[in-house]
């Protein structure tokens, strides 16, 4: 019986890509959106479905330079880092009072989880902007899908809620408990289970592509990770950060997930 290929495409938008007026580009972000668009094109029959992730924001976010001041009244500068200590002895604070317990208490929450620290990015992937949009390479592919299947690729909004962070597609980094959309998104993750392959490409490795396969893994049956397969010429991590996505691959190949090349992909 043939085997049932999902694929899982997280993050695939302009301004994650190294295109003239991206706010957040990946280097080589966009020769990866070509092996991944090729891929898509090539092996159209024998993929069942296919998910995208999309990073989706305002420029009120927790992680954007307007949600922070530090004692001056200045907005933090992109990739400042805001410890939980800083925003104690007052370096660092909400813009608006009202704010500040909130923002205090998810400083503290992000620590204790011991994924990352608040980092301060460019605002990025803003709701209506073509920066949101799916890159070029990829939607013609995805489109060239969905003719031939006379389907639809599923689109997942995530990380719209401004009081926390969503790297993961599945799962915020400090669930909302009034947000049912910062939760753990079982019915992604039990869809992605029922495939025999679940292949995964996108951007960036180092963080969304990272947090999101851990929280599939993490929720997925033991013997269902050896169904995740990482397209690792599809996906690259953000500069500077390149450590994280060194261990995130040799922690997850070594819980069973496995790696090949798009050019590789027999399905």
């Amino acid at each position: 019986m043939q085997s049932k290929v999902e694929l899982l495409i997280i993050d695939p938008q302009n301004d994650f890509h190294d295109l003239p007026g991206s706010t957040l580009p990946v280097a080589g972000a966009m020769q990866d959106a070509a092996r991944l668009a090729d891929l898509i094109e090539r092996k159209r029959r024998a993929i069942a479905a296919i998910h995208v992730t999309l990073d989706t924001h305002q420029l009120l976010d927790v992680a954007h330079p307007m949600m922070w001041v530090d004692s001056s009244g200045r907005a933090p500068a992109p990739f400042t880092i805001i410890t939980a200590e800083e925003v104690r002895r007052g370096s660092w604070r909400a813009f608006n009072p009202a704010f500040q317990p909130r923002l205090a208490h998810y400083v503290e929450q992000l620590e204790l989880n011991g994924r990352y620290p608040l980092c301060i990015w460019p605002p990025h992937t803003l709701v209506g902007t073509p920066g949101h949009n799916v890159v070029a390479p990829v939607m013609t592919a995805l489109q060239g899908w969905e003719q031939e299947r006379r389907g639809r690729a599923s689109f997942v909004v995530k990380g719209h809620n401004p009081w926390t962070e969503h790297y993961s597609a599945v799962m915020a980094d400090v669930p909302d408990p009034s947000d049912p959309t910062t939760q753990l998104n079982t019915d992604l993750i039990r869809t992605l289970e029922e495939a025999d392959v679940v292949l995964l490409a996108g951007q960036a490795l180092s963080h969304c592509v990272a947090n999101t396969v851990r929280d599939i893994a993490n929720n997925f049956g033991n013997e269902s990770i050896r169904k995740l397969v990482l397209i690792d010429d599809t996906s690259s991590p953000v500069a500077g950060f390149e450590a994280l996505a060194d261990d995130f691959m040799r922690e997850m190949t070594a819980r069973g997930m496995q790696t090949a090349k798009a050019a590789e992909i027999d399905i």
